[in-house]
């Protein structure tokens, strides 16, 4: 039986991947673990778009790259899949859950041996002509979703970072 806190300790965003395609029984695992997310009295509202054509992804990461002032850069560091969470527009908890869902599927991730980095900019890359075309390719209606944010994965090409120390005085009590 593994330790979850292990686990959780050993995780870190890895930003640089090998080319190698995630086998599609291992996105599986990891996004069965984002569905099995607490949300808000369990309503589930959220939905997963797997991104692994790598046009897709690349333009993904583009537009990305462009939203944070670096044009032509990957903001997806060559990650070979991505996952993108959403939740209804206006939903109490959409943010929190979506949150959930995109921590479950990192230390998942992790646990396969695989590399994840949460990537930000998630409603703003939907909102662009081009991320608007992706949505309506997947079926998703954009007008009743938003992104939450990503979680790109891959094979990591290098070693995984090591943890810092953790800063001190943050637990009070009561």
């Amino acid at each position: 039986m593994r330790d979850i806190l292990d686990e959780l300790k050993g995780r870190r965003s890895v930003r640089k991947y090998k080319e190698d395609a995630v086998p599609e029984d291992l996105m599986d695992e990891i996004i069965e673990a984002g569905l099995y997310a607490p949300t808000g009295m369990n309503r589930q509202e959220q939905l997963i778009l797997k991104i692994t054509e790598p046009s897709a992804v690349r333009k993904l990461g583009l537009i990305n790259g462009k939203l944070m002032g670096r044009e032509g850069m990957d903001a997806f560091y060559g990650a070979p899949a991505v996952l993108c969470v959403f939740s209804k527009r206006g939903a109490r908890t959409g943010i929190h859950d979506g949150c959930s869902v995109l921590s479950n599927m990192m230390n998942e991730a992790a646990s396969l041996g695989l590399g994840t980095c949460w990537i930000h900019r998630g409603k703003e890359q939907f909102e662009t002509p081009e991320g608007k075309e992706l949505l309506k390719k997947a079926g998703i209606d954009g007008d009743a979703y938003e992104c939450i944010d990503s979680v790109i994965i891959g094979y990591p090409d290098g070693e995984i970072p090591q943890a810092g120390p953790r800063k001190e005085c943050r637990v009070f009590t009561i």
